[in-house]
């Protein structure tokens, strides 16, 4: 008999407009890790959910070690030992990373916080793990990376014998993924079960032992990873044969587009500078990347890029023109698009429907607007079009409120909205973060495009096989410097691993054109 510490049986869960489970059957054995496989918006999120009380289910029922519960909150959910870390992080960010770790679970004698017990706590499960953290550190002031830490030390402060992890290496640098999967495999031997929401097929071969599969809210399987692959798990997925490869045709690029010289740009953690004196150039019908692990520069350099911070020293041209000093919207009109790497903060107005989301950065021209007053059906059929290209599923469709919205269909309507706006030269950050095989599948061919219409890529990833698979050119940024430049089939993965780890440097004079 099998030892199955939860089962979800028939789960379904209605919003308005779509049905995000229906009659879903999920079984998790003691001291397994079971993955949770599906398309943006298949309904993994939810499920998940509904087992930490977030949601309550319509129909359906949830056993645990056989007899059945009801969980109301996560309050409930922590009490039968059922943790969750999410998507996007449940963290206060001008709290310490101790007062995170501790909060709704504090240690108390006659009414005072006992700090110092918690601390000595925290601590030696930071310790036996391997999750070094700063306790004393603001959530403000530290990586995703080390955020994701702080989720984790949460759950295992409370207990936890059942952990949730949705999307947990979305944000993680392939470093910090191969931590994460140690750390979940010890868990595992603890006896400790996993469940375990991801779209990388590549993770769930290394290290679950069982995968259910979800399509558009049903379920289509479960399988033992042993008598499967990534093809086979794929097909089941989006119910059709995916291409792991990027078709990409010879082109010889044009004219320059973007001329980076000299960019410097102050760090707001500390004295030193987070940029140092970047330069490099993209032209015409190429894509060139940017690559690191994250805290390197990038996420500063792009933000001086696109008008978000100020530079401190160099020059910035588009097209021949100085754009150092334009504003975010000046830098749009002048020619750039930006896919920006936080899609909460910089991509969307959450509490804005998805049409009025993905009019933002035109919706003041005369297409969309007559002296200052929206066009409202104009702005409706734009929405639909790129609703409808882009495969971007939302519940009540243009109208829907864009924080209803799974992660990866959020991140759909922002590469719909750059990538329709047709300028010479667009700035992705990221841009598969978070996304299914097939939307990565479908974004790497609109990027690869759009460098066919001879337009300007400047592709900013984490992701090593996303680097090594669609650029034309590879420049590797380690602490605010540039150290490395590379055509892709110029360099091994191991080799590039090693400038970004900065164990190796390149002496570059200037910059190949």
């Amino acid at each position: 008999m099998d030892d199955f510490v939860i089962e979800m049986l028939g789960i379904t869960k209605d919003f308005p407009g779509v049905r995000a489970n229906d009659d879903v059957n999920l079984q998790l054995r003691r001291g397994e890790i079971h993955a949770l496989l599906g398309e943006n918006g298949a309904g993994k999120s939810t499920l998940m959910s509904v087992l930490f009380g977030l949601y309550q289910p319509d129909r359906g029922r949830i056993l645990m070690n056989g007899k059945e519960v009801r969980i109301n909150s996560p309050n409930d959910a922590n009490a039968l030992k059922i943790g969750m870390v999410h998507q996007h992080f449940k963290l206060v960010e001008v709290f310490t990373v101790l007062e995170n770790i501790i909060l709704g679970a504090e240690t108390t004698r006659l009414g005072l916080l006992r700090k110092d017990e918690a601390r000595k706590r925290v601590m030696a499960l930071s310790e036996n793990y391997g999750l070094k953290v700063d306790p004393d550190a603001r959530i403000e002031d530290i990586s995703v990376g080390m955020q994701q830490r702080v989720e984790i030390l949460k759950m295992l402060y409370r207990d936890n014998e059942i952990l949730i992890f949705d999307e947990p290496t979305a944000v993680l640098t392939p470093q910090e993924i191969d931590e994460l999967m140690g750390i979940m495999r010890s868990f595992a031997r603890e006896g400790k079960s996993i469940l375990f929401i991801t779209h990388k097929l590549n993770e769930i071969m290394a290290v679950a032992d069982r995968c259910t599969v979800l399509r558009k809210g049903r379920l289509m399987g479960t399988v033992n990873i042993g008598d499967t692959d990534t093809h086979k798990l794929s097909r089941l997925m989006v119910g059709r044969e995916i291409s792991f490869t990027v078709d990409k045709k010879n082109l010889e690029p044009g004219e320059t587009v973007l001329k980076v010289k000299g960019v410097t740009v102050p760090s707001k953690l500390h004295k030193k500078n987070a940029v140092k004196d970047v330069s490099f150039s993209v032209r015409r019908g190429e894509i060139v990347c940017l690559a690191g692990i994250e805290g390197n520069g990038q996420t500063e350099f792009v933000s001086a890029l696109t008008g978000l911070e100020k530079i401190s020293g160099g020059q910035v041209t588009l097209k021949g023109r100085d754009i150092s000093q334009a504003t975010v919207r000046g830098r749009s009109v002048a020619g750039m698009s930006h896919i920006p790497e936080d899609r909460h903060k910089h991509g969307l107005i959450l509490d804005f429907t998805l049409q009025d989301n993905l009019v933002l950065q035109r919706y003041w021209e005369g297409a969309f607007q007559n002296r200052g007053v929206i066009r409202g059906n104009e702005v409706r059929a734009y929405a639909e079009k790129l609703i409808a290209q882009y495969d971007v599923r939302a519940g009540e469709g243009p109208d829907t409120f864009t924080r209803s919205m799974s992660g990866g269909n959020q991140q759909k309507a922002i590469v719909a909205r750059e990538m329709d706006l047709g300028r010479d030269l667009l700035v992705a950050v990221q841009p598969t973060r978070g996304l299914d095989v097939g939307a990565i599948e479908y974004i790497h061919s609109q990027i690869v495009r759009a460098r066919d219409e001879m337009r300007a890529v400047l592709l900013v990833s984490l992701e090593l096989e996303e680097v090594m698979n669609v650029s034309d050119r590879i420049l590797v940024m380690y602490e605010g410097e540039i150290v490395g430049e590379f055509r892709p089939h110029e360099v091994s993965v191991q080799e590039l691993g090693l400038y970004m780890a900065g164990a190796k440097r390149m002496e570059r004079e200037g910059v190949r054109a």
